[in-house]
């Protein structure tokens, strides 16, 4: 299994709720280097938090890529999700090639689990994208291909 973490463009310092704080205009830059790097990637689904950067982040990703299926939304990759659980999820879907577009601390505690088997993982700035491949998404049985920070 293949599976790339996105973290979330740079967003508003501020808005009536964390869940609506929008993408900057710098934080969109951002995730189109980083979608850049999953051109030719073989994906078969892209999942997002509900959050509107997130979705935001999806969108442009979805775009830039041209992908050809649905922008999936989902309540576990919310920022304070267990890892756990979004491990729980990803072993249900039996997919091979995954991009999931999430908010800190899951990412970094998402991608400490995977490879490390415990939460402490690497720092993820805004719009970091995490490459981790593996035979199957388990705690500690994932290896880092890759992480970089546009």
């Amino acid at each position: 299994m293949k599976l790339w973490v996105l973290r979330h463009g740079e967003a508003e310092p501020r808005a009536n709720s964390d869940a609506e704080r929008r993408l900057t205009a710098h934080g969109r830059e951002q995730v189109l280097r980083s979608a850049a790097e999953l051109l030719g990637q073989p994906l078969q689904a892209i999942f997002a938090s509900p959050y509107v950067r997130a979705q935001q982040t999806a969108g442009l990703v979805h775009e830039a890529l041209g992908f050809d299926k649905p922008l999936q939304t989902v309540t576990w990759l919310t920022p304070d999700t267990d890892p756990q659980e979004v491990i729980a999820e990803l072993d249900k879907l039996g997919l091979e090639q995954v991009l999931l577009v999430s908010h800190q601390p899951l990412v970094s505690c998402l991608v400490g689990m995977l490879e490390q088997g415990h939460r402490q993982g690497p720092s993820m700035s805004t719009a970091s994208l995490a490459e981790l491949e593996g035979d199957w998404p388990l705690a500690g049985l994932m290896t880092l291909r890759s992480l970089s920070h546009p």
